[in-house]
């Protein structure tokens, strides 16, 4: 049986353990665009972009176990949320990505957006099969993306419509 999860908004004291848990990630590699470790202030810049949502889930004793946000994307409109999602090294497949998204999506739908836009590298199956599950569809690809230490990799299009 797995421990409960519980699902909240983020807010800007969550910004510490939530770039730790993201710099584990980025360390790790292969699975985000982000090569560069990022700082709790970084975060609580992001979270302050207008209709940026963000949420965070925990497990019964308050360890964050994943997080997950979403803004208007900077290229496709107001009406388009770009989603992030991250969870702890070693524990996907929990459900931490479905208690997230079930609180994003529903936010997303309060906040007026049209669709959610996921953009995955091609070469993580994980997110790949993440997004898909949730009922996002390939809608194109980006090739040759530059990574911000000059690796390229291709990343997968994938909308939500709400």
């Amino acid at each position: 049986m797995s421990a409960p999860i519980t699902v909240r908004r983020a807010g800007a004291l969550d910004a510490r353990p939530m770039a730790e848990l993201l710099n584990e990630v980025i360390a790790r590699g292969g699975t985000t665009a982000m090569t560069a470790p990022v700082s709790a202030e970084d975060l609580r810049g992001w979270m302050r972009v207008p209709r940026a949502i963000w949420h965070i889930a925990e497990d019964d004793a308050g360890a964050l176990l994943g997080f997950q946000w979403v803004e208007p994307h900077t290229r496709l409109g107001d009406s388009v949320a770009q989603i992030a999602s991250f969870a702890r090294v070693g524990r996907t497949g929990l459900g931490i990505g479905s208690a997230l998204f079930e609180a994003t999506r529903a936010a997303c739908r309060a906040e007026g957006y049209a669709w959610i836009n996921a953009e995955i590298r091609a070469d993580n199956e994980g997110g790949l099969i993440y997004y898909q599950s949730r009922g996002f569809e390939d809608y194109g690809h980006i090739r040759d993306y530059r990574l911000g230490d000059g690796r390229t990799v291709d990343k997968v299009l994938k909308r939500y419509d709400l």
